[in-house]
């Protein structure tokens, strides 16, 4: 899970460094050459993209079983005084991108969320972070 600085805008991509054997290199380098992509990244892109789609029962199913939610999932103040005055903390689940808004404190997080599992980034303030940090799991 990467954790990213409230003040920063939302992060749209996510580095990722991979190991490829030279034979796949360059024929990948050939598909480039020949403009069937753009460049590497671009490839790489592709080809992720089109095993996802090719897996989406799976994510689909899982996620469904796993409870979660997929995509953006902001929580807001308020979102959290409900949680609380409901007496039903929060169990985050994120598929994608959760974040907490910054006038949240950190005792109104820790009184809201009962966890924090999320597959992709979590934003929200730093003291916020560090009150939930025995709740937060990758």
């Amino acid at each position: 899970m990467a954790v990213v600085d409230i003040k920063t805008k939302f992060p749209d991509t996510e580095k990722v460094t991979v190991n490829i054997g030279l034979v796949d290199l360059a024929q990948m380098d050939l598909l480039v050459g020949q403009g069937f992509y753009t460049n590497r990244t671009d490839f790489v892109r592709t080809a992720v993209r089109n095993l996802l789609r090719e897996q989406v029962a799976s994510i689909n199913q899982t996620a469904s079983r796993e409870r979660f939610v997929m995509g953006l999932q902001r929580y807001s103040r308020s979102d959290l005084e409900r949680a609380v005055a409901a007496g039903t903390p929060l169990e985050i689940h994120v598929l994608g991108l959760a974040s907490v808004d910054d006038d949240v404190t950190p005792e109104l997080a820790s009184a809201a969320i009962a966890s924090v599992r999320v597959l992709g980034a979590f934003i929200a303030p730093q003291a916020v972070k560090l009150a939930l940090a025995d709740r937060i799991h990758s």
